[in-house]
């Protein structure tokens, strides 16, 4: 009964057909890209595919599994503003070609420096650990896989250390806010972006 109110109520002239036309296109826009979306293996949802597959990922919740580092002891999630999410992933893959952003955000009352050395431990399983503070050393090799800071250029009183290759980035931010140290955990994967890939 609700939807043929609807429709008696859109028949009267050519601007309640023109808003009928717009809702059925939207709605159908909606369903054409939830459905696909909900399809989706939920075990591998924060995964990208092998080669042959295509997906996405949109969501304001990523965990410590997914930037591939553990949570500083006794850290909490940190939120810029009282609406702001504390964590978030986004990927879009096709084919040999994809990308995927995990990032989780931190606070801490310990200072920055052993906060640092603690990551700096956990980093060091993906490679040689960065720090991009100290740019005369922070160099990568010539490699073209290899990571470098010349991207980064922290702020000044702010570490971020890296690890990991140009394809799968490991990169750890921590600054001093407001007497908390903000910790920033993200992982940025981008496979098929070198021409040789």
């Amino acid at each position: 009964m609700k939807n043929q109110r609807i429709v008696r109520n859109t028949r009267c002239g050519t601007g309640g057909k023109r808003l009928l036309a717009i809702q059925v296109t939207a709605i159908g826009l909606l369903l054409a890209a939830v459905l696909p979306l909900s399809a989706q293996d939920k075990k591998d949802s924060g995964a990208m595919g092998s080669g042959n597959s295509i997906g996405f990922i949109a969501s304001k919740d990523a965990s410590a599994k997914e930037v591939g580092l553990p949570l500083y002891p006794g850290a909490r999630p940190h939120k810029d503003k009282s609406d702001d999410s504390p964590a978030a992933q986004l990927g879009l893959w096709g084919g040999a070609w994809g990308f995927k952003l995990a990032v989780l955000k931190l606070e801490s009352n310990d200072p920055p420096e052993k906060i640092a050395t603690f990551y700096h431990k956990a980093l060091a399983k993906y490679g040689k650990v960065l720090n991009c503070a100290d740019a005369a050393k922070a160099g990568g090799t010539n490699s073209s896989n290899d990571l470098s800071c010349n991207d980064d250029q922290p702020e000044n009183g702010e570490t971020v250390l890296k690890a990991g290759t140009k394809e799968k980035q490991h990169i750890v931010a921590i600054k001093l806010e407001g007497g908390l140290s903000v910790v920033q955990l993200v992982y940025v994967e981008a496979r098929g972006s070198d021409s040789n890939n």
